[in-house]
């Protein structure tokens, strides 16, 4: 299943989901520029890797603090398939969650469950080299504040099943729920980050949205509604 958009209008523009998107495809227009070395060389200095935030010692300076790229990994991406999909699921479910939070408080959402995501997948992979890169933990933190507050919206879906396209709605806790559960069954089978996948960044990221949503919705706002449900 692949969500295509949500029946679930905002009462305002999402500026803050629609900047992070630009800045996003900015960045990653950017490293197409470097070349396969010039981007090699632009991941080593600002993506997360593990063991130098671990083991300090460790021979592998950047050019900014370790720590910062806790952040600054959040956007970097490997590829035209990695940035769209992290940006169609920001595009469909982020715009309710800032409609719902407030500007200010969805950035400071958003980057606090990206950190989240990605010091999880840094502390299950201490010992790693690989440098990690992408939104998908802070995005994932959108899904997992988006399915508490509408589990019965409606989101189109495009299902592929062999020759067999089409598009259907399904609630959110359908689209929402399938994915996680698919993400934990995948760290199950990989051990966490199998083909290149930080899964435990994913499913960090979607149990800290679910958990802080909470703290930083605004307090007129109730959780379990199902805007966009249509009465049969």
């Amino acid at each position: 299943m692949i969500p295509i958009r949500d029946i679930n209008p905002t009462n305002r523009f999402a500026i803050i989901t629609f900047t992070l998107i630009v800045l996003n495809i900015a960045v990653f227009v950017y490293e197409l520029t470097l070349g396969k070395m010039g981007a090699e060389a632009f991941f080593a200095s600002f993506a997360l890797i593990p063991k130098r935030l671990f083991s300090p010692d460790t021979v592998m300076g950047g050019t900014i603090p370790v720590t910062a790229t806790l952040v600054t990994s959040m956007f970097l991406h490997g590829g035209l398939l990695h940035i769209s999909g992290n940006m169609l699921y920001l595009w469909i479910f982020g715009n309710n969650v800032e409609d719902d939070t407030g500007r200010a408080r969805f950035l400071v959402f958003y980057v606090l469950c990206g950190l989240i995501a990605t010091y999880a997948h840094a502390f299950m992979n201490r010992s790693s080299l690989t440098p990690m890169i992408g939104a998908s933990g802070a995005v994932s933190g959108v899904l997992g504040a988006y399915l508490l507050l509408y589990p019965r919206a409606r989101v189109v879906t495009l299902v592929l099943f062999g020759f067999y396209i089409r598009t259907i709605e399904v609630p959110a806790m359908i689209v929402l729920g399938f994915w996680f559960v698919l993400q934990f069954l995948n760290a199950l089978l990989s051990g966490g980050s199998g083909e290149g996948v930080a899964w435990y960044a994913h499913i960090a990221g979607f149990v800290a949205g679910m958990l802080l949503i909470g703290l930083f919705k605004r307090k007129d706002v109730l959780f379990g509604r199902g805007r966009g449900v249509r009465d049969p």
